[in-house]
């Protein structure tokens, strides 16, 4: 890496230092691997946070987007949202011991790390046992930028294939803002109603933003 002292190279300083001391380009750097002949490793990781909008938009880029960067090609696009997908998934409760979800913040917390910042929307569904432990979460379907085709029959499908007592349905917009539209409270009111013909409870639906979200009990739309 040309102009940046050896013990200053991103990988080496990581070896020197620790991780927590990189900055958010060096990190994407050290994931980068290299650079190529025009463009050392740590101009690429600037170009590819300049591209996403920072580190907040590279946690919602697609891989598409990010070959849209010169000298970022399929393989190092993919290096980087597989990179952002793994640090996600580190975010969500581990264990043998189911997770027992007694409050919509409970549920939001549990959610928002893996749905709440993702570039299209995506419907899912947060599966319970008698006493409200989470059995699993899954996505049922994923829409575009605008919205989702929401099939409530795939929701208990999902629920009635693991045995699950009760569920929590959700989705994410995209807008970043969890505030509920017209379709989502009916379609809501449409799974209770579905709900109770399957004897599966629909405790509640939540709309997850960035960083906020919106229950729809605690909203009391239902």
């Amino acid at each position: 890496m040309k102009g940046v002292a050896p013990h200053d190279r991103p990988r080496e300083k990581l070896q020197r230092l620790g991780v927590s001391t990189l900055g958010d380009n060096e990190l994407v750097a050290v994931i980068l691997g290299s650079g190529q002949a025009a463009a050392n490793a740590l101009d690429l990781a600037n170009a590819v946070l300049t591209r996403a909008g920072g580190l907040d938009g590279l946690a919602r880029a697609r891989h598409d987007e990010l070959t849209n960067v010169p000298g970022i090609g399929s393989a190092r696009a993919a290096q980087v949202v597989a990179a952002v997908e793994l640090g996600r998934r580190t975010l969500t409760r581990a264990g043998r011991d189911r997770v027992q979800v007694t409050t919509p913040r409970a549920v939001a917390e549990l959610l928002l790390p893996l749905y709440g910042n993702r570039p299209v929307e995506q419907l899912g569904v947060v599966l319970l046992d008698t006493k409200h432990r989470v059995m699993r979460t899954t996505v049922v379907t994923v829409g575009t930028l605008d919205a989702s085709i929401m099939h409530p029959r795939e929701i208990f499908r999902e629920a009635t294939a693991a045995g699950a007592a009760a569920i929590v349905v959700f989705h994410n917009h995209p807008s970043g803002d969890p505030e509920p539209s017209q379709e989502d409270i009916a379609l809501t009111h449409r799974l209770i109603a579905a709900g109770v013909l399957m004897g599966i409870e629909v405790i509640d639906h939540i709309i997850l933003g960035n960083v906020r979200y919106c229950s729809m009990k605690e909203g009391q739309y239902i």
